[in-house]
């Protein structure tokens, strides 16, 4: 049976600090694509992608939602990394401000100090980057009508025994569980501590109490999925 890693890039959690290590183990094995997220479930494309991509090991991408995909003779390693809530805005906000892109959040961040830019994106009913993201992107592997924290922890149960679900502030944790999961397939995976992509603090990110406030509230579901993540690991 064919074993593949399945990486779960979300936005600003060391995503290309992993795809970094990936590629330089698995060389052209390691490959990218990006889909349609329209209808919340896309995992018959990446499924797709993975059975057509024979000599592939290592899949990464931003977009994949639903269900881990089932693929006939082929073991499915997914990897997700999640941190701190209001650490990941306030690196998104940077990002944006930085990048030199022409996207609405690139220049939203340009217009708007952290607060202006986090209101802003709050205002948006289906804006998700400031509001649970990461719990969003988790219960889209376990569809249903229960609520969303409920399968968002329920999907990092599969992750645990199927996978890698880690903290980008352990990252080296996070890879010396996918060193195990993978040990029958890949002994010889390799890293060193990385940080790739990496948006440095400045006084842009500088928050206010209240702003913290507003984004500790809008975020209570991804701070409880971190530190389960953090509890289960110092287990």
């Amino acid at each position: 049976m064919r074993t593949i890693i399945l990486h779960y890039h979300l936005f600003k959690n060391a995503g290309t600090s992993l795809d970094r290590i990936l590629k330089k183990n698995f060389g052209d094995g390691w490959v990218t694509a990006e889909f349609d997220g329209k209808g919340g479930d896309n995992s018959g494309a990446v499924a797709d992608w993975i059975a057509s991509t024979q000599d592939a090991v290592a899949y990464s991408s931003h977009t994949m939602l639903g269900p881990v995909p089932q693929v006939d003779r082929v073991r499915v390693v997914p990897v997700v990394l999640l941190r701190d809530p209001v650490e990941r805005i306030k690196s998104a906000y940077r990002f944006e401000r930085e990048q030199q892109a022409d996207t609405w959040g690139a220049q939203l961040a340009k217009q708007h100090d952290l607060e202006g830019y986090v209101r802003a994106r709050l205002a948006r009913p289906k804006d998700r980057q400031c509001r649970n993201f990461q719990t969003a992107r988790l219960a889209s592997m376990c569809p249903g009508d229960t609520p969303e924290l409920d399968r968002a922890l329920q999907a990092m149960d599969i992750l645990r025994e199927t996978g890698v679900i880690g903290r980008v502030e352990a990252f080296d944790d996070a890879l010396a569980q996918l060193s195990t999961r993978l040990h029958d397939s890949y002994p010889e995976l390799t890293w060193e501590s990385t940080k790739a992509n990496v948006s440095q603090s400045g006084g842009a990110e500088e928050m206010s109490a209240d702003l913290k406030g507003i984004l500790e509230e809008s975020n209570q579901d991804d701070a409880v999925l971190w530190n389960s993540v953090k509890i289960k690991s110092r287990g």
